[in-house]
């Protein structure tokens, strides 16, 4: 990959859990004999069916079809083939899905010190997000504060679609422990599924549920900044992860049109929301979903009027581009380098 001399940092990359087996070292007596005892062999989720062509590219896979089952194997196809000097690990195994807190709170706390001894430890390129669970806010700043001393933690990690949107005031305390640690809020595109993907029930088919992900994104960036998140907290960072790109800025020239007209009952947002867009939340930048064409590439990510917004993310092991094309045409040395260095390094305490 051109560039890779500047030492990219990939800010989304996905470790597969090979099965609950794995966790059961960094499990409790409790809950190890509590998963045996129900017979709860995965958390694996529809939001990325481990066997679906999209969730994991042909040429990624090993003999057992599974893709980013370990770190040596992360490191050679990710790290080695992409030049990349860091790679940040979203690890998304259904903790957010499961209804008992107690339970999501165990999970949560085993991925986490797994993925610190299985993965951070092997190779000191990689870090990682605290996955949380958010069925109890008590329980997801309790994680937080254990997980953040280690630093190798750099983001805390939610969902797209949850049980309610994460601007409301019961997620704060959440968000006053990311300000705290210096930590942004990755919403990551996929579902607990406590609520339908679509405004108007649930979808027949995965590729309604995929592509349905851009409608929740912008639903947790209007509640973000119409609640007031960003006032009460002005350090906070988001990052919108596999979110797309090029609905953005027709989502803010919107939000921002009828904020004009109803701002008397969010006083708080004493900018328009675009403005604030740009100075809080920044987004990776796979999948691009814009035609293959470098004008048009370009036009695009003008369109975002800031060049500090995009994040280098290959999405790995999930298809989104084919060989190793991983940035979009078009692009300039000096955008390349803020997208692959200058903007993770701004985002995150690497």
């Amino acid at each position: 990959m051109a560039g890779s001399d500047l030492e990219a940092i990939d800010c989304d990359v996905h470790p597969q859990v090979p099965g609950m087996q794995a966790l059961h070292p960094y499990l409790d007596e409790h809950w190890r004999r509590s998963v045996q005892e129900r017979g709860i062999d995965s958390l694996d989720t529809i939001s990325y069916p481990p066997n679906a062509p999209f969730s994991g590219r042909p040429d990624l896979r090993d003999e057992k079809g599974r893709a980013g089952a370990d770190a040596a194997s992360l490191g050679r196809q990710v790290l080695d083939r992409w030049g990349s000097g860091v790679a940040i690990l979203n690890c998304l195994y259904g903790v957010q899905s499961v209804f008992s807190e107690d339970m999501a709170a165990a999970f949560a706390r085993a991925i986490n010190d797994w993925l610190a001894k299985e993965w951070l430890d092997r190779d000191p390129r990689l870090r990682a997000s605290i996955v949380v669970p958010l069925q109890n806010v008590e329980y997801a700043v309790d994680e937080i504060e254990r997980r953040a001393k280690d630093r190798r933690f750099v983001q805390i990690l939610t969902l797209a679609m949850g049980e309610m949107l994460l601007g409301r005031r019961h997620y704060w305390p959440i968000f006053a422990a990311a300000e705290r640690h210096g930590l942004p809020i990755g919403i990551h595109a996929g579902s607990a599924y406590r609520n339908p993907v679509t405004a108007l029930g649930w979808p027949t088919y995965y590729v309604e549920d995929y592509a349905s992900q851009s409608q929740g994104f912008q639903s947790q960036t209007a509640s973000l900044i119409s609640e007031g998140v960003f006032a009460k907290y002005p350090k906070l960072k988001v990052v919108l992860i596999e979110s797309g790109v090029t609905w953005v800025p027709a989502f803010l020239w919107r939000f921002s049109k009828f904020w004009r007209g109803l701002r008397t009952e969010v006083p708080w947002v004493d900018r328009t929301p675009a403005e604030i867009f740009r100075d809080h939340f920044r987004l990776t930048i796979q999948p691009l979903d814009a035609p293959d064409s470098a004008d048009t590439i370009a036009r695009a990510i003008d369109h975002l009027r800031s060049d500090e917004l995009l994040l280098f993310s290959s999405d790995y092991p999930h298809w989104q581009f084919d060989g190793d094309e991983i940035l979009p045409k078009g692009l300039s040395p000096e955008l390349r380098r803020k997208i692959m260095v200058d903007n993770p390094r701004a985002t995150y305490r690497l």
